[in-house]
């Protein structure tokens, strides 16, 4: 694990286009994704987002986008985690969500949140979430589209 590096875009924007490819995210998620990693390298006072990055043969093969949520009391948000779908079930997403957690609760983190889509193809990352200790906090029917729900998972650290 590492801090991202300028040099680490362009694998990771390959990883977030297979994601893509195999139904994980939509064009406009790459799109997002690949914005919010380019402010954390262009603006390095920020403290917005943090981004921890998973390595393999010195090859970038993940990543996890985090922060501080402003205005509160040791809330914390993960915005992204994305692993490279050749690697998946290999370890690199525990890692990162390890490591991310760890940061996090260094940092005074009390409460952990994430959001994703109620969609089929999103069974396996919301599994992700619940082996990893996350539960099921609410459920915004049809946020993302007509049928495509908004689940917000918690972790609480005590």
């Amino acid at each position: 694990m590492r801090n991202l590096q300028a040099s680490d875009l362009p694998e990771l924007a390959a990883i977030l286009t297979r994601l893509k490819k195999v139904g994980s995210f939509t064009a406009a998620e790459v799109s997002c994704a690949l914005e919010l990693l380019q402010i954390v390298l262009d603006q390095p006072a920020q403290q917005d987002y943090q981004v921890l990055v998973a390595v393999n043969d010195d090859r970038p093969t993940g990543y996890i986008l985090y922060g501080s949520v402003p205005l509160t009391e040791g809330n914390f948000d993960i915005y992204w985690i994305a692993t490279d779908p050749r690697a998946h079930g290999m370890g690199f997403g525990r890692q990162l969500l390890e490591t991310a957690e760890d940061d996090m609760q260094q940092q005074g983190a009390r409460l952990i949140c994430l959001e994703t889509s109620s969609k089929g193809s999103y069974e396996r990352t919301r599994m992700f979430y619940v082996k990893a200790g996350y539960r099921q906090e609410s459920v915004i029917a049809d946020f993302y589209s007509p049928g495509d729900d908004r689940i917000t998972y918690v972790k609480r650290i005590f």
